[in-house]
């Protein structure tokens, strides 16, 4: 078994097509059909399940992508030491994040990046907390956001807390003028996003007796504040994703104050490159710069 195998195995399944995989590395899909026979006629079972949109892994190929995967992540490594050793900075960096980090932090971090580490490749792929923690854990994804309480078998970073809020039309405000407290959320109806209803935001939701009955949901977070703006509801949202939002409405804390802490999820073996190393290095910079003593980590 040689690691273009490998390499033709992961496209496959990146792709869901041999055609796709083949124009990604850039053989022929004949060539991509005989790696794939081999590979298996090697492990002795059949890895994919063919249907007429593609090919989607069999039980058995599920369990062995992430070891393919982490040898192909070593390889990587291994490249990029050798070229750090002969003064190139050179490598790949995938990041997964949800989406007000995608909004808010990643532009200025990928750009500080790019300009100190030109040759090392950027990509992100945007997903909910669930699936960044599923392919950092696959090793698809070197550095991922997410929260805690994380995956213990991942290596966690805690970055900072970010503090929850209710958002209200204007013509809203709670009875004490300052934040909100049971009485004023009692019979409401609250607008989520579905995607990032993370376990902080139902616990103040919870804390404050909210019925699922009193949830309607949303596709993003500026459609929240939409239609919070609109009188359709009120919305729970954390700082972070108040950043860039745009509408007139009123943002009050609880009565009871909620954060969710945010923090980065790497695989053990893709954590030691020195690509993810170097962008480690710049996310930790920037948010020093941001956040300062809110910062969690060292």
């Amino acid at each position: 078994m040689s690691n273009f195998s490998y390499e033709v195995f992961r496209a496959v399944v990146e792709q869901g097509t041999f055609i796709q995989a083949a124009s990604r590395l850039n053989v022929t899909p004949s060539a991509v059909s005989h790696s794939i026979a081999q590979l298996e006629t090697d492990l002795g079972f059949p890895l994919f399940i063919r249907n007429r949109t593609g090919v989607e892994l069999t039980p058995d190929g599920a369990k062995i992508l992430p070891t393919v995967q982490s040898i192909l992540n070593l390889e990587e490594q291994l490249t990029q030491i050798a070229d750090n050793i002969n003064g190139l900075n050179t490598g790949r960096v995938r990041l997964g994040a949800f989406s007000s980090v995608s909004t808010n932090w990643l532009p200025p971090i990928i750009l500080n990046f790019k300009r100190r580490y030109p040759e090392i490749d950027v990509s992100v792929m945007q997903g909910s907390f669930n699936e960044i923690v599923a392919q950092v854990r696959t090793g698809a994804i070197d550095i991922g956001f997410s929260l805690l309480p994380a995956d213990r078998s991942l290596v966690v970073l805690p970055l900072v807390k970010d503090p929850i809020f209710c958002l209200t039309a204007t013509s809203d405000h709670p009875h004490n003028g300052h934040d909100m407290t049971d009485a004023d959320m009692a019979d409401k109806t609250f607008i989520l996003q579905r995607g990032d209803y993370d376990r902080d935001t139902k616990a103040a939701l919870d804390r404050y007796n909210v019925s699922t009955n009193s949830l309607s949901y949303s596709i993003d977070d500026q459609s929240i504040l939409s239609m919070v703006e609109a009188g359709l509801g009120w919305g729970v949202l954390p700082e972070l994703a108040l950043q860039k939002l745009t509408g007139a409405v009123n943002v009050f804390p609880f009565s009871e104050p909620f954060a969710r802490t945010l923090c980065l999820v790497m695989n053990p073996t893709t954590q030691k490159s020195p690509s993810v190393a170097h962008m480690l290095t710049v996310i930790q910079a920037y948010l020093q710069a941001e956040y300062g003593e809110r910062c969690l980590f060292d």
